[in-house]
């Protein structure tokens, strides 16, 4: 299952919203200074509530750097000293505990949304697909479109898994058409053809070739999935 790194969760667009705000007020100053009293409080608002919120925003970071750490530790003993378990079950209990408490205080943010996605990719990889499955959904129907999207690729696997080939490849075929900056069309599409090349080699053919002469990684794994396709 695809997890993301901490390093893709440093976008703030509230920060990104607030700078164009003070842009604004920078641009028509001369307008703005006859109501100085008013604009003066509107910045002090502005900033304030923007101080709050970046701390705000810093603790649910933090929180979920945590958990990812708890589920990033090694079984066994730790190469550099650091945080091990000493069992699978431990750190799973743990993980689930952290991204469970996260979810819960967080819910509704960013750092609430990819706690669920972590949470779903604990029970996908203990095997327990149905409870995975809804935690997935939960993303996929409420949370923003990138990890929304993450979580429907997600499911796809499930859905392919589990002997529900069509839904599976509707919801991949989804991916196709609307790709974010987790789920690439490449990587949807790759993953299509893989899962139907058995069954439909055609249209898995059809999928791959635009992908065969690309550089890199996409083109490598377009050619050995058709090399692996039944003979027509």
């Amino acid at each position: 299952m695809s997890r993301i790194t901490r390093k893709e969760l440093k976008t703030d667009k509230f920060a990104l919203e607030i700078g164009h705000g003070l842009t604004f007020f920078e641009d028509h100053k001369n307008e703005i200074g006859k109501y100085a009293g008013i604009a003066v409080a509107v910045v002090v608002l502005i900033l304030g509530y923007t101080i709050y919120q970046r701390r705000e925003h810093g603790v649910r970071e933090e929180a979920l750097a945590s958990a990812i750490r708890i589920q990033e530790a090694p079984v066994g003993v730790s190469g550099n000293g650091g945080l091990a378990f000493p069992t699978q079950d431990a750190k799973d209990q743990e993980s689930t505990r952290a991204f469970t408490d996260l979810a819960t205080k967080y819910s509704g943010s960013a750092e609430g949304e990819i706690a669920q996605y972590y949470l779903g990719s604990i029970k996908a990889d203990a095997g327990k697909l149905a409870e995975a499955e809804k935690l997935y959904q939960d993303v996929a129907q409420k949370g923003d479109e990138k990890y929304a999207s993450l979580a429907k690729y997600a499911l796809s696997q499930i859905y392919f898994s589990d002997g529900r080939a069509d839904q599976g490849e509707k919801t991949l075929r989804d991916l196709i058409a609307n790709p974010t900056v987790f789920v690439s069309a490449d990587q949807a599409t790759l993953s299509l053809a893989r899962a139907i090349g058995q069954k439909k080699p055609a249209e898995a053919r059809k999928l791959l070739e635009p992908l065969r002469n690309r550089q890199g990684a996409v083109g490598q794994v377009a050619l050995t999935t058709l090399s692996e396709l039944p003979l027509q």
